[in-house]
């Protein structure tokens, strides 16, 4: 029996809840496909501070490492915030990660479901063929680049004094840009041929760069797809404009963070949109939501962004792709049958029908 290791990453607010399903999830997947899943649990994150002191501690690092792929559940939350820079904070354990992992690659799915498309915001017939991929460059911008506090010596405050200002640097080097745009290129070839590039270049002289690179690398080695320049602020219209003109999106790191987190709306929740971060090692797979303080512990969580991360993790990592459609038709098919949690629950949803964590979980590992 093939075995695949995975370090789970249950982290903060309600990610040991859906952490739980998702292992759940892969035992019904390996009953099925006769493989076993190794997990290991390691933290990160708030809990790994309160800990140990650091949001990525050395033992979670060596156990990532030693995996096959890691899932990552959810990690932040209001205990941890501070605007002190000498303190640690639980996203520096998720960039901390992904630098060391060498994971340079963040795909986003968005996908409407059609029993879900009452769920959106938006207009059923504004739904109508929405099917991207978001492809955000995860090692570089201003998430990476140099930052810093000072004095300000050349301006005094409202009270003649002198005070604080602050600065983050958007650094990208070409290799970079290249890397990103081969992911993001080799995708479309697989799907509807079609590259959206957003960028600032009106303004920013990183974009310029990411413009110019961009461009290279579709002249010279995939000029059968066809590639759009576009804005950053008129992607954030367009998504909602006429979402279906998307195919593949290619965007900068934090460029691609706020825009999939906007597209996620499309699909009804942001408990809906699953990641996966792929790069030199072992690939890392997360919901892109947070950690929901408001109904951390309450058995209420929307386990189907981690569950669709499992699906892509199935698909990536290893080459699984009997069981990733599995999966992947068993949640549809749940959706289909009426079962929500309540943040995707609407007025047609049955009272009987509105579920937790738990029972969400239930019922896509009996249908797989």
């Amino acid at each position: 029996m093939t075995t695949y290791r995975i370090c789970m990453l249950p982290g903060d607010g309600i990610g040991p809840e859906i952490a739980a399903e998702a292992v759940k999830v892969l035992e019904a997947i390996g009953s099925r496909f006769g493989v076993s899943f190794e997990v290991t649990e390691a933290l990160l994150g708030g809990a790994a501070i309160d800990a140990t002191g650091t949001a990525l501690p050395d033992e979670t690092l060596v156990a990532a490492k030693a995996a096959d792929a890691v899932l990552l559940a959810a990690i932040g939350g209001p205990k941890w915030d501070t605007t002190d820079p000498e303190k640690p904070r639980p996203e520096q354990g998720l960039l901390g990660i992904r630098k060391a992992l060498g994971l340079y690659a963040n795909l986003r799915p968005v996908r409407v479901f059609d029993a879900l498309k009452g769920a959106s915001t938006l207009k059923p017939e504004a739904l109508e063929g929405v099917d991207m991929l978001i492809v955000r460059e995860l090692t570089g911008g201003l998430y990476f680049g140099p930052r810093a506090r000072e004095r300000d010596v050349e301006g005094a405050g409202a009270q003649g004094a002198l005070g604080m200002r602050a600065y983050d640097t958007c650094v990208y080097a070409e290799f970079e840009i290249e890397r990103i745009a081969r992911v993001a290129f080799e995708a479309a070839r697989t799907r509807r041929g079609r590259v959206h590039s957003v960028d600032k270049a009106n303004v920013l002289e990183s974009s310029r760069l990411w413009r110019e690179v961009v461009h290279r690398v579709h002249e010279a080695e995939y000029p059968d797809v066809e590639l759009v320049d576009q804005l950053v602020d008129n992607t954030a219209m367009q998504l909602i404009r006429y979402p279906a003109q998307f195919d593949v999106v290619l965007t900068e790191n934090m460029f691609g963070d706020i825009l999939s987190d906007e597209a996620s709306m499309l699909t009804g929740s942001l408990g809906m949109l699953a990641s996966a971060s792929l790069g030199d090692g072992a690939a890392l797979y997360e919901p892109s939501h947070g950690i929901a303080p408001d109904i951390a512990g309450q058995g209420v969580a929307n386990p189907l962004a981690m569950l669709l991360s499992v699906e892509l993790m199935l698909r990536h990592s290893f080459g699984m792709h009997e069981a990733a459609d599995a999966l992947a038709a068993a949640i549809e098919g749940v959706l289909a049958d009426g079962w929500r949690t309540r943040d995707i629950a609407d007025a047609t949803t049955l009272p009987q029908r509105t579920v937790g964590t738990a029972a969400m979980g239930d019922l896509v590992a009996e249908r797989i």
